[in-house]
């Protein structure tokens, strides 16, 4: 009886295990933006103190409003101050100096280039 007991216990705990460790992925096309926010005000916020910022912003979904700064195939910059990378190739509409509101994950600030870094970049909206 203790055998089987033990079993079981050690297959619940596998499968726990399993379905932690392989969670579904984010699709941040359906979620909910947590904040809404301009690409100089969430650069200030990490600015004025990257820790706090970091606990709020980071892994969080995000709209962010600006003009585009640079833009490449797979990348943009939003005012100089916000880095978005995407998942596919840009659509050919966009060009530099546009204004658009973008929902992205943050996944960190680049002291170098103070720059918040945004991924998992799917929907721009021109404004």
């Amino acid at each position: 009886m203790r055998k089987w007991v033990f079993l079981i216990f050690i297959f619940i705990v596998g499968v726990s295990i399993y379905q932690y460790v392989y969670q579904d992925h984010r699709n941040i096309k359906l979620e909910k933006a947590k904040y809404i926010l301009t690409a100089t005000e969430i650069s200030n916020s990490f600015l004025k103190n990257l820790s706090t910022s970091e606990e709020k912003f980071l892994n969080n979904t995000l709209e962010i409003l600006g003009y585009i700064t640079e833009l490449s195939e797979y990348n943009l910059t939003i005012e100089d101050l916000v880095f978005c990378s995407f998942e596919g190739s840009l659509e050919t509409k966009i060009q530099i100096n546009s204004k658009l509101k973008i929902k992205r994950r943050v996944i960190g600030y680049d002291d170098l280039l103070e720059q918040v870094r945004l991924d998992q970049c799917p929907i721009i909206i021109n404004n």
